[in-house]
């Protein structure tokens, strides 16, 4: 008994401090952001200065609108054509090249963002010339983060397809139902808390990425990322803990509205079900 007493301890001692290492950095860096210090690692008193700096610092704030609107509509392209992929991935479970296919979507999981941002610049600066292609700046980050997130949303949104009981579809079908019907009144709100989680990791994934946009963007086109990290390496200013702060505050709500909303339809679907069991019992 005091063998099994000494390991629980163990466990939660290291479940402790691993949680320590991730978490307690990113207090520290939101505390420092009420420092009155402009040295953004030395207390000198509690003071809320740096978000108005933050707040008239109008090349932080339009590098943050920029990151907004590029992650916003990179997440809603991605699940778009995410929830096609694996559409054809799950339902057309035989034909030519689906190995090639799936190999195609899936590759940008393994593929570094280096060679990836790489390649890309070059296919872009190609294609430049082209009538009507967008020169280097949003739409070129655009493309490229709707490129390499595609492949992680496509993995959330197969795995939940595969759990899908297919004989709700069939059985729609039967009775008349179209395709479009069918994926519209029976698919879509089965897998929609599949398709929030696969549009919040797009977004979150094109927010943070500095490697690939780097590679793509132009002149008048900086995000967030390139501009904190061009700040950091001149020296660090409080007034990037001060926008940690509130982008770490923004991302904690939208994981809690999500959590709520996610369960809220997990418990709505186990009551239909439950239903219908007794229904057809």
């Amino acid at each position: 008994m005091s063998t099994m007493r000494g390991y629980r301890w163990m466990g939660w001692g290291a479940l402790t401090l691993g949680f320590a290492f991730l978490y307690l950095p990113i207090l520290l860096l939101m505390a420092f952001s009420f420092n009155s210090s402009r040295l953004a690692t030395v207390w000198a008193g509690f003071s809320t200065r740096w978000y108005g700096e933050l707040f008239n610092d109008r090349a932080l704030m339009d590098a943050l609108w920029m990151s907004l609107k590029v992650a916003f509509w990179t997440a809603c392209a991605a699940t778009v054509l995410g929830t096609m992929a694996a559409m054809v991935m799950t339902r057309f479970r035989h034909f030519r090249g689906k190995s090639a296919f799936s190999a195609l979507i899936t590759a940008p999981l393994v593929m570094p963002d280096v060679i990836l941002g790489f390649s890309l610049m070059t296919l872009l600066v190609s294609m430049g010339g082209l009538p009507g292609f967008p020169a280097r700046g949003a739409a070129t980050i655009w493309i490229a983060h709707v490129t390499f997130t595609l492949s992680f949303v496509t993995v959330v949104l197969s795995s939940r397809l595969q759990e899908l009981d297919i004989s709700l579809e069939e059985a729609a079908m039967d009775l008349g139902a179209s395709r479009l019907t069918v994926f519209l009144k029976i698919t879509l709100p089965i897998i929609a808390p599949a398709l929030l989680a696969g549009w919040l990791l797009a977004f979150t994934l094109s927010l943070d990425d500095v490697v690939i946009a780097s590679f793509v963007a132009g002149p008048s086109s900086t995000t967030l990322p390139m501009k904190v990290f061009a700040s950091v390496r001149m020296g660090i200013s409080p007034k990037i803990n001060a926008l940690a702060t509130l982008m770490v505050s923004a991302v904690a709500i939208a994981a809690v509205v999500g959590w709520y909303i996610t369960a809220r339809g997990e418990k709505r679907r186990a009551r239909d079900l439950q239903l219908a069991r007794q229904e057809g019992s």
